[in-house]
């Protein structure tokens, strides 16, 4: 088990992997407990905002500490001693960081001598994508794969989770648009490509709960997946049908050539990249059988018991 874990950031999946390390490790001896520690902005620590202070009292009453740093203003080289004293360091930054977050990261954790580095890997199968794929979407995440696997000091394990859940449902991903449920007017699923196509998908409450086990128990190295559920757009529809009526529920399909074209016409936009991407099929989905949560006999929410939770999807 490891004896210091930095988590960097506390943003939607930082917290859950947070409050999953909390409670896994208070079950360790007190000889073998881990130090946990979140890596924060100093604007988020000083933030006035009542919930947020609410947020931070709550993970310093679980036993975590905090760790000011600006990751956006500093480089690899000055976050390298920040991360030093860590034995484990988890990025849970996400994209939000801008262009070239995730390689500095990467960098500075090796730079460090960090024994085992979770990079942000948790989306889809970037080998398989590859760093080209929708005018180069996932370039800089296939980078930090060749970082990684060009050196042998630093272990590194990388959680491929899919989507998250709750994400296939946005509106602004366009598969499920809820902007007129509740006033009458049907609900419009679109398959992206085809309705065979499928997708993975998994909630950051339950990639908390995987990433914890994995971080204090199970010690894997190497590309691990997980699958809250693996679906197709056809049986999405169907689960839509089932919870809003076949009649309140509308069928649509963008193939691959309609959003390539709609790509065409606005390149730089992410989303209509990401919407590429899944229509293509390729590195979105995976059986549930690889996944490290079933293999660990962890339970997860498959999408028919998000649905059923979330009773505001189509109100």
């Amino acid at each position: 088990m490891p004896t210091s874990i930095l988590v960097v950031g506390a943003g939607e999946l930082g917290l859950p992997i947070l409050h999953s390390l909390a409670r896994l490790s208070s079950t360790a001896s007190p000889a073998s407990h881990p130090t946990l520690t979140v890596l924060l902005r100093p604007s988020t620590i000083n933030s006035p905002s009542a919930s947020k202070a609410l947020e931070l009292s709550t993970l310093r009453s679980l036993g975590i500490t905090f760790l000011a740093a600006d990751i956006s203003a500093s480089t690899a080289a000055e976050l390298a001693p920040r991360f030093r004293n860590y034995d484990t360091v988890i990025s849970c930054t996400g994209f939000s960081g801008g262009p070239g977050t995730q390689r500095k990261l990467a960098e500075a954790a090796l730079e460090a001598g960090v024994k085992h580095y979770y990079p942000w890997q948790f989306g889809v199968d970037y080998d398989i994508i590859g760093p080209d794929a929708a005018g180069g979407l996932f370039r800089e995440q296939c980078e930090v794969r060749q970082v990684l696997r060009a050196q042998q000091k630093t272990k590194w394990t990388i959680v491929s989770t899919g989507m998250f859940t709750s994400f296939l449902l946005e509106p602004v991903f366009g598969v499920v648009d809820t902007a007129t449920a509740g006033t009458g007017k049907k609900v419009v699923v679109r398959a992206l490509g085809s309705w065979e196509n499928r997708v993975t998908v998994t909630t950051p409450e339950d990639i908390g709960k995987i990433v914890a086990e994995l971080v204090l128990r199970d010690r894997r190295t190497g590309v691990v997946f997980t699958a809250g559920d693996t679906i197709s757009y056809e049986h999405l529809a169907h689960l839509l049908e089932n919870h809003a009526g076949t009649d309140m529920v509308q069928r649509q399909l963008w193939d691959l050539e309609y959003l390539s074209d709609e790509l065409r016409r606005d390149p730089d936009n992410a989303i209509k990249k990401y919407r590429v991407v899944f229509a293509e099929g390729k590195g979105v989905s995976w059986e549930q059988a690889l996944a490290a949560n079933v293999q660990l006999g962890i339970a997860t929410t498959n999408v028919e018991r998000f649905l059923s939770s979330r009773a505001d999807v189509l109100s």
